[in-house]
């Protein structure tokens, strides 16, 4: 498996942006296509974004406030949030889609949006 460790979290106000990097130990194409999960406090773990090994994005209920992108050359997968809301507040991680037992989870990265 691909080690995965997510960075670039942190506590902003309602409609700032942060752009979130995971980090893989190997070639992500071993793994892609690759998504972003979020998970908030009390609530399931949810996919926001994914893309593909030929370039193809997919957003859910974020279309035009994020952005998935990948780096090969950096083994990175990046995703750009802009227009931040309270309710993005969650641990944000990454991970193939869809999820399997055999590819494990990073820690994470929390992001905080607060009023």
């Amino acid at each position: 498996q691909v080690q995965l460790v997510e960075s670039g979290g942190g506590l902003v106000q309602p409609g700032g942006s942060l752009r979130l990097s995971c980090a893989a130990s190997g070639s992500i194409d071993s793994i892609i296509p690759m998504g972003w999960y979020r998970q908030a406090p009390g609530k399931q773990r949810e996919l926001v974004a994914s893309i593909t090994n030929s370039g193809r994005t997919s957003y859910y209920s974020v279309k035009g406030r994020f952005t998935i992108s990948t780096d090969y050359a950096k083994n990175t997968v990046y995703l750009q949030m802009n227009s931040l809301k309270p309710e993005d507040t969650a641990v944000y991680y990454c991970n193939t889609v869809p999820a399997v037992e055999s590819q494990s989870w990073g820690q994470g990265t929390q992001v905080t949006v607060s009023s």
